[in-house]
């Protein structure tokens, strides 16, 4: 998995949650199960929170929570600028032979404004009818051995399969459904580890003087 991925779900799991440590944001990515699809090793996120706040693209402070000291995340201005950019552009640049990058993005879709979600995604789908169109022509290709012609086609399939889906999400929008992660009436049931982050969150807030 290309680094630039991992700082992307990095810096977009902060901006979710942010104020927030790095277990919360293990604890978090790991239920993505980014260590599966991301090839995400666990250990390295923490490492990659602080080599992004060396960066200065998310700050670390560290506070005093109930008698114990603990480092919490928030994103900067100039973190949230890079995540916006890199989550446009791995949505809009279709790869058909690898989706790990737009998977990641997807994944933090409502950081963005609904607008930009929503031209993006019609980009990417613009995107894939071309690509589409391409493996289609490819599988014209009669000097292919058998086995070439059949691996083009699970190819070719897959593309199918992710432009019927993108058409599924932009229904389930116009349905009303979607609109709900971006208009913030969406909430985590009692018993998911996110409420436990939103209460963490509010005693986080508190202790650095901002609530």
């Amino acid at each position: 998995m290309s680094a630039g991925t991992t700082r992307l779900l990095l810096l977009g799991a902060v901006s979710l949650f942010e104020p927030v440590n790095g277990y919360q944001i293990r604890r978090e990515l790991l239920s993505w199960r980014v260590d599966e699809w991301a090839s995400i090793r666990p250990g390295s996120i923490y490492h990659g929170l602080r080599a992004l706040a060396g960066q200065e693209l998310l700050t670390a402070t560290t506070i005093d929570d109930d008698g114990r000291d603990v480092v919490v995340y928030e994103i900067t201005p100039e973190g949230r600028s890079r995540m916006e950019t890199m989550i446009v552009d791995a949505i809009e640049s279709v790869n058909v032979f690898d989706r790990r990058a737009f998977l990641a993005a997807f994944s933090l879709l409502p950081t963005l404004a609904e607008e930009q979600a929503r031209a993006s995604l019609t980009n990417r789908r613009a995107a894939l009818v071309d690509g589409l169109a391409e493996l289609v022509a490819g599988q014209s290709n009669e000097y292919a051995p058998p086995h070439a012609r059949r691996t083009l086609d699970l190819w070719t399939r897959l593309a199918w399969t992710e432009l019927t889906w993108l058409d599924g999400v932009f229904a389930e929008w116009e349905g009303g459904d979607l609109r709900a992660t971006f208009h913030h009436s969406w909430a985590p049931p009692a018993d998911d580890p996110g409420t436990e982050m939103i209460a963490e969150r509010e005693r986080y807030l508190r202790a650095l003087g901002r609530s």
